[in-house]
């Protein structure tokens, strides 16, 4: 049954008695997909696909009003649509639900909006406070769309080094030739008419705190009444003679991504270090370049984050697309001609012919321009912040890959973690706390990774973890592993488990202790998977 009523249509999409408290289903209204969910007997209708990369919600994790994405872990409230945990920017459509003689019906409307945008304030003439943001990243922009959320009216001003509008910056190591288009988070258009100025090429020298001025490498300066450092974290550095020749890059913007794909195809590309870029780059360049060779320091990729047989996996993924491993070893010398790399020299003497090196070894935050200042900065470089984001010196706030922050799941001790999504999730708690909305960081961590078309997921915070326990089998590509510390599930991580880690990840916000003996079971009916 369809009924129209000006630019609403109107359709049953189920009975009553088909949904469970707890429960829910993807229906289609008029070509569009939406998650119908029943709880406490009522109905609600959201979009049904993520925000983020549209993913379908219905493969994800429901727990009360939430929806977690199965993919990279964004919740949405089921009765607001409202985006509660990111990646992603915005929110989903919500649908009015009527049920009537044990029928349910869904109204939506001719917009066909797959997303929506939280209502945004723009700049009111005649406030003159000024918030700077430095950094280009998803930390910058969340926290401006959150002023803007929250009716700040005064100016706001992203600075940042890099050419381009803020980017999504994962994507670059999955998809090294895509169209910038593609990648941009917003549009010009959006940031003009919602008043966030973006200043590109622009670095950052100094910051006087007394003054509170920013001062540029280009001799200008720009005075803050609020300010947060998002400067996220640069590439770690080759340290061996050779280091310095042409040809040697580093991933950190999309120029980068995109000369590394115009010198690796065709060409012969080592890449240095078997973590989340080296091991994306490698797989991506697989089917491009004339070869792909890939130097490790430990014996499997990720072995440390990830684990041995995630590790030994993922190896033989690559392998089979015949990228060649170096592990437990490393570079001793690169040798060039002309100015260019030739040859990588390894520490067990081998010899590697090379027309490009790409380094991912790890990052180093961006601190350096506050060391003139009093702002507290932990022995690793990161800035430090307390739960809402503030450093020591007042009105300067910190988020993203540069901050060391408390993290809840581990009893409030600092960690520093270089994950999208908690960079986005600092970003709103430090516009809060700019307007004085005191709300304390409470995330769980979660990111992913993807090989040759297949998904890593991964939630919590593994680090020190003592034993892994593994469901699946890693033949045939489909594993779930649990991080054990002290008898209880710290993390978990997954390969065509969907959505065990969503699961998890909602059942660790929550609160709930999961044990080393649960992780062990045969019977996973705990982790209510489909």
């Amino acid at each position: 049954m369809e009924t129209k009523q000006c630019d609403e249509i109107t359709e049953m999409v189920c009975l009553e008695s088909d949904l469970q408290d707890g429960q829910m289903k993807e229906v289609v209204v008029d070509e569009s997909k939406i998650l119908l969910v029943r709880n406490n007997g009522e109905f609600t209708a959201v979009g049904g696909l993520c925000s983020h990369y549209g993913v379908p919600l219905i493969k994800g994790a429901l727990v009360g009003d939430r929806v977690r994405c199965p993919f990279h872990g964004a919740c949405f409230n089921t009765k607001t649509g409202d985006i509660e945990e990111f990646p992603g920017l915005d929110c989903l459509p919500t649908y009015k639900v009527k049920v009537d003689d044990g029928k349910v019906y869904v109204t939506t409307d001719k917009k066909k909006l797959k997303k929506r945008v939280k209502k945004m304030s723009s700049r009111v003439p005649g406030v003159n406070h000024t918030v700077v943001l430095i950094g280009g990243g998803p930390a910058s922009l969340q926290c401006a769309e959150t002023l803007r959320q929250n009716d700040y009216g005064g100016r706001i001003i992203i600075v940042t080094k890099d050419e381009q509008l803020p980017l999504d910056k994962t994507k670059l190591s999955k998809a090294m030739n895509i169209e910038i288009e593609k990648v941009l988070l917003r549009q010009s258009d959006f940031l003009q008419e919602h008043g966030i100025e973006v200043w590109t090429k622009k670095e950052v020298k100094s910051v006087n705190t007394q003054a509170k001025t920013v001062t540029f490498k280009d001799g200008t300066s720009q005075h803050y009444d609020q300010l947060l450092i998002s400067t996220g974290g640069r590439a770690r550095p080759l340290q061996c003679p050779g280091a310095e020749l042409e040809n040697i890059k580093f991933l950190e913007s999309y120029k980068d991504a995109t000369e590394i794909y115009q010198k690796s195809v065709g060409n012969k590309a080592v890449v240095v270090g078997t973590s989340f870029i080296g091991m994306e780059v490698a797989a991506y360049l697989s089917d491009k370049a004339a070869s792909v060779t890939i130097i490790g320091s430990s014996k499997f990729p990720f072995q440390s984050s990830l684990g041995p047989e995630i590790g030994k996996m993922t190896m033989q993924m690559l392998e089979e697309k015949n990228v060649k491993f170096y592990t437990s070893n490393g570079v001793a010398e690169i040798r060039g001609k002309s100015g260019k790399v030739k040859e990588v020299v390894l520490k067990n003497g081998e010899v590697l012919p090379a027309d490009i090196v790409i380094v991912g070894i790890g990052v180093i935050p961006n601190s350096d321009f506050l060391k003139e200042t009093s702002v507290e900065i932990d022995s690793r470089k990161a800035v430090v912040v307390d739960k809402f984001m503030k450093t020591n010196i007042p009105d300067i706030f910190a988020a993203g890959d540069v901050v060391s922050f408390p993290l809840p799941l581990v009893g409030h001790k600092r960690v520093n973690i270089g994950h999208w999504q908690l960079a986005q999730a600092h970003g709103r708690i430090a516009g809060l706390s700019m307007l004085n909305q005191q709300v304390a960081i409470n995330t769980v961590p979660y990111f992913w990774t993807m090989l040759l078309g297949k998904g890593i997921r991964y939630a919590g915070y593994g680090e020190g973890y003592t034993e892994i326990v593994v469901k699946g089998n890693t033949e045939e590509r489909k594993i779930l592993a649990f991080y054990i510390k002290d008898e209880e599930v710290v993390a978990a991580a997954s390969m065509n488990f969907d959505p065990a880690v969503a699961r998890l990840a909602e059942m660790l916000s929550f609160g709930n202790r999961i044990t080393k003996a649960q992780a062990q079971s045969d019977d996973l009916s705990w982790l209510q998977l489909p």
